[in-house]
């Protein structure tokens, strides 16, 4: 069915996406126009007779480009949350059309002569701080686009990003097909012994709904992982730890009854491939060079240096962590070798035993509608603002929206929330922009709108939905992203928000947020239990604290395998010299895990976040915010102390909202923590926070 642009609901930017009204074939039509509409722009923007003037330039550009950033934004999103073959199918088809224009634009040496000429007019020292910034990232992006290329590689370089794009598609498409392929079907009451009883609700349901008997496990992680946590069928916890590890690989259809072609491994070399030539037209060394260039980080060498150091220091709580777990297991459970299936069923007994509690003890005080009244609390304690219920059109029935006000009522931004895993949806959590904060012709400001997206378990029975504590610690993470996004009071569109800010900055004020999922004060505020209606108990706590950073420097050295593994594929990898990436990730485990990896283990082949979601050479990101973020929430600690009171102090969240989340990227990212902290960061807090202090110097 062909569509006018009158009747296209993607070409409607009057208000926010109707989303309801969206189908795969309004997807063409509506980039027909958008490509052509910025595309004239650029081309206007770009001849010799156009002033080298913000106004006539910089402006005009922004006004033809953003609807199409928004359409596109609302298309792949709907790829991500409500997958069908039509939609993946047209998405396809445009990915290379979108890409190859935005490619066209950075390589456009007319308009990049153009921005040089705005930075070297008189006039440029007239403009805003947060112009200035937005034209330095451009010219940096001109460099890194290939502008200065010579026009006979131009072609080629185009052809790298369109090919690496459509590469990341696939990667995340295989991913997404092998997860929803796998189903493991008990079939007898004796194989759920262990289980949570929501867990074994929930695959109940899930059987059902294919008209099955017995009960239906799958990849998705609330399915999953709870079967190695709990179950206490080692054969059915190794089938599945088998399956899931080996996803998208060439062992897949062994274990897990994938497809051949679901297999990511000639994705991932052709990536890589190509990610080096990328780096040496551009005159780079290796692609972690081209990563680097807008990110704090001054250079690979720093970033492994960084991540040796935090190694080095958390060994030594890794070695005694696993060395307690073994003894733990052969002595109490009679396993005398720890096997990959086993490690999470026997770190959670060992917790159990060690603090008497279980993860599934303490999620029965977490339903949804009190955690996010606790995070909502929090939010509008700390600055300011008041978060209400909302309505519009959504992708699902499970989806809220709500809105985020000043106290006086009026608009700063809203939100979408989905919060629980499904077929058709991408795992993980993260949160994206529907629409970014700008300044409107005449007087009017575009308020923010925010995608949350989490994969948690849905409601079962008629009982609310549960969460467990990590997958509070990972809503208040996603929100505080929301909340740099939401908060900005810049009003140009390229800084506004999360736009523009370092890439391993841009983690801070998410992790900052789950700081807040450790205190009591706000812990009291948002637990109820979902039979008896009463609040965590202290006793209870207490013991979670205990038992916070049990096996903190086992999960340090996993995080730092993964960031280590992504820089070096990035720096000085070679297929050619006939090591595989898997190997490569073995030896990286080898090198500075204290536990072996399993042979069978393909986990990079799933490791969207370097190959399909924008982190090459940035994985490293997270553990580098966190030294900002975990510095940035003991100034809340100083204030709790110095008043006596609680670490929700409206008075530092004033400053931090000002300096950290209103900037958003109109200025550098280690300004602005100076700005609110007062000094540079430093790693002390972060180690605090995991348990690893380190014990002072003998003399």
């Amino acid at each position: 069915m062909a569509t006018t642009p009158s009747d296209n609901p993607l070409l409607d930017f009057t208000g926010l996406p109707r989303f309801g009204e969206i189908r795969p074939e309004h997807v063409t039509p509506a980039l027909d126009v958008l490509l052509a509409n910025a595309g004239a722009a650029v081309e206007r923007a770009a001849q010799p007779m156009t002033p080298s003037q913000w106004s006539d330039v910089v402006e005009p550009l922004e006004r033809a480009t953003e609807p199409l950033s928004r359409a596109w934004g609302v298309i792949g999103h709907l790829n991500a949350v409500a997958d069908t073959p039509e939609l993946r199918a047209v998405y396809g088809e445009n990915l290379p059309r979108v890409t190859e224009f935005w490619s066209s634009v950075g390589q456009n040496l007319a308009l990049y002569e153009k921005y040089k000429a705005i930075t070297s007019h008189n006039s440029f020292q007239l403009l805003s701080g947060e112009r200035k910034k937005i034209l330095d990232n451009a010219l940096r992006d001109f460099r890194l686009s290939g502008a200065e290329l010579p026009e006979d590689q131009k072609p080629r370089f185009a052809e790298l990003q369109e090919r690496q794009a459509s590469l990341a598609k696939a990667f995340s498409d295989h991913v997404l097909d092998a997860t929803n392929a796998y189903a493991f079907y008990a079939t007898n009451e004796s194989e759920l012994a262990g289980l949570p009883d929501d867990v074994i609700a929930a695959a109940r349901e899930a059987a059902e709904r294919e008209n099955k008997q017995g009960w239906k496990f799958t990849l998705h992680f609330p399915s999953y992982f709870p079967v190695l946590q709990y179950s206490e069928n080692r054969a059915m916890r190794e089938t599945m730890y088998r399956a899931y590890i080996t996803r998208a690989s060439e062992l897949g259809a062994q274990y897990g009854g994938g497809q051949p072609d679901w297999d990511n491994t000639a994705i991932v070399d052709d990536q890589l491939k190509l990610r080096a030539e990328e780096a040496k037209m551009l005159g780079y060394n290796n692609f972690a060079e081209v990563s680097l260039a807008p990110k704090m980080a001054e250079s690979p060498a720093q970033v492994m240096s960084f991540l040796e150091d935090l190694a080095t220091r958390a060994r030594p709580h890794a070695e005694k962590d696993w060395q307690e777990l073994r003894e733990f297991a052969a002595n109490e459970l009679g396993l005398t070798q720890i096997e990959p299936w086993d490690m999470a069923f026997a770190a959670e007994r060992l917790r159990q035993k060690r603090y008497s509690f279980s993860e599934n003890e303490v999620k029965q005080y977490f339903p949804e509608d009190f955690v996010l009244k606790g995070l909502f609390k929090v939010t509008e304690t700390l600055f300011g603002v008041r978060i209400r219920d909302d309505k519009t059109a959504v992708w699902h029935p499970d989806v809220r929206f709500f809105r985020v006000e000043n106290a006086d009522g009026t608009l700063i931004a809203q939100f979408y929330l989905d919060l629980y895993a499904r077929e058709g949806k991408r795992g993980g959590a993260w949160m994206d922009d529907a629409r970014s904060r700008r300044k409107l012709e005449g007087n009017g400001v575009q308020t923010p709108v925010a995608y949350l997206t989490c994969n948690f378990s849905a409601p079962v029975g008629g009982r609310p939905a549960c969460f467990t504590h990590d997958e509070v610690i990972t809503l208040f993470h996603e929100f505080g992203h929301g909340l740099h996004h939401m908060l900005t009071r810049v009003d140009e569109l390229s800084v506004s928000g999360i736009n523009g800010v370092e890439w391993d900055a841009v983690e801070l004020p998410s992790q900052f947020m789950e700081n807040f999922c450790w205190e009591w004060d706000v812990l009291t505020e948002m637990t109820s239990h979902v039979d008896t209606g009463k609040p965590l108990p202290r006793e209870l706590f207490d013991k979670m604290l205990a038992a916070k950073n049990f096996q903190s420097g086992l999960g340090t050295l996993r995080q730092i395998v993964f960031s280590l593994f992504d820089m070096a594929l990035h720096v000085d990898f070679d297929a050619s010299k006939g090591k595989t990436v898997n190997d490569l990730a073995r030896e990286i485990n080898a090198r500075y895990h204290v536990i072996a990896q399993a042979p069978f283990s393909r986990w990079p082949n799933t490791f969207s976040h370097i190959f399909a979601g924008g982190y090459a050479a940035g994985y490293y990101s997270y553990k580098w915010a966190e030294v900002l973020s975990a510095d940035a929430y003991a100034a809340f600690e100083e204030a709790a102390q110095a008043t006596k009171s609680s670490v929700l102090d409206a008075a530092t969240g004033t400053r931090y909202r000002k300096e950290i989340l209103e900037v958003g990227g109109s200025r550098p990212a280690m300004e602005s923590f100076k700005a609110f902290r007062g000094r540079e960061p430093n790693i002390d807090a972060l180690l605090r926070h995991n348990g690893m202090e380190q014990p002072p110097a003998q003399h």
